[in-house]
């Protein structure tokens, strides 16, 4: 197997682990691009183990690149989200393939995670790496890096949602609650809600979005439902698959307008809601026409 092949057999897994560390696309492409030159330039003959010497330096190219990110979204405009996967079945070759299990509210919850932690925290837990090539990766000692995963675990736990439900039950709450709001059954979308639910919209600077967090059932709703009643009859909700999840993506006159997702909580409750707006994370998202949510939008 030539170098180059070597590279290529580790692609999706380094692009996985960028992903999981900088929650977009195009950042999580420009990190894999960086490794590759560094591959290219490295002396192959004293490498022994080429996937774990790619995995040391693709982290290290994205803490670099995770440092810098962090700078630009202290100006970003409204609230900062991890940008969607969406990822047909009948493309298992994209690269991003593997990184479709990476949710996108554990994404929000590492992104306050120190760059370190969060290193750790991926490797550990999503590649099942040793303490001593965390350590070897990181440039810290092995005792170093188990605090840095126990650290990082207790603030997962402390932030995230309930990441158990099952994506039956989350596809039930998303369209439950939508529907409830587009028949103007407010008290019925605001059950669908906990009581400390959170919403969050990224617009960036190129959408219309919430600049703030919403947060409980009354601020939810309203806003929701003043959404909808603007875009009466435009909207047209199709059910897809975020990062391996169920969402819902929302096309108005043919254009994509928003992805919609959720977390629940252990009662089932939409705990945590994900709206997309941000047409530079949008892409060229399309529904499947074969695929419709029966919600009625006018």
């Amino acid at each position: 197997m030539t170098w180059t092949d070597q590279f290529e057999a580790q692609r999706p897994m380094l692009t996985a682990l960028c992903y999981r560390m900088l929650g977009e696309r195009a950042a999580a492409e420009d990190a894999v691009q960086d490794t590759w030159l560094k591959w290219a330039a490295a002396d192959h003959a004293a490498i022994r183990t080429p996937a774990a010497w790619l995995r040391t330096a693709a982290t290290r190219v994205a803490i670099d690149s995770l440092r810098r990110a962090k700078t630009r979204r202290e100006s970003y405009v409204g609230p900062w989200l991890p940008e969607p996967l969406i990822v047909d079945e009948n493309t298992a070759e994209d690269s991003f393939a593997q990184a479709q299990e990476c949710e996108l509210a554990l994404l929000w919850v590492m992104d306050t995670l120190p760059t370190s932690e969060r290193a750790a925290f991926v490797l550990r837990e999503a590649f099942d790496a040793s303490y001593a090539d965390i350590a070897q990766t990181l440039g810290k000692s092995e005792a170093a890096c188990r605090q840095l995963v126990s650290r990082a675990h207790r603030r997962v736990a402390q932030s995230a949602p309930d990441l158990t439900q099952p994506a039956s039950r989350r596809a039930a709450q998303i369209s439950g609650f939508l529907a409830a709001i587009a028949s103007n059954d407010l008290d019925a979308a605001k059950a669908y809600l906990s009581d400390d639910a959170v919403s969050i919209s990224d617009g960036g600077a190129k959408a219309r979005a919430a600049r703030r967090p919403l947060v409980g059932p009354d601020d939810i709703v309203q806003v929701s439902h003043a959404v909808t009643l603007k875009n009466a009859g435009r909207l047209v909700p199709t059910q897809v698959t975020a990062n391996g999840h169920p969402a819902v993506l929302m096309t108005k006159d043919g254009q994509t307008e928003a992805l919609v997702t959720v977390a629940l909580n252990t009662s089932g409750l939409i705990c945590w809601m994900y709206m997309m707006r941000n047409p530079d994370k949008l892409g060229a998202l399309n529904p499947r026409q074969n695929d419709p949510l029966g919600i009625v939008t006018s």
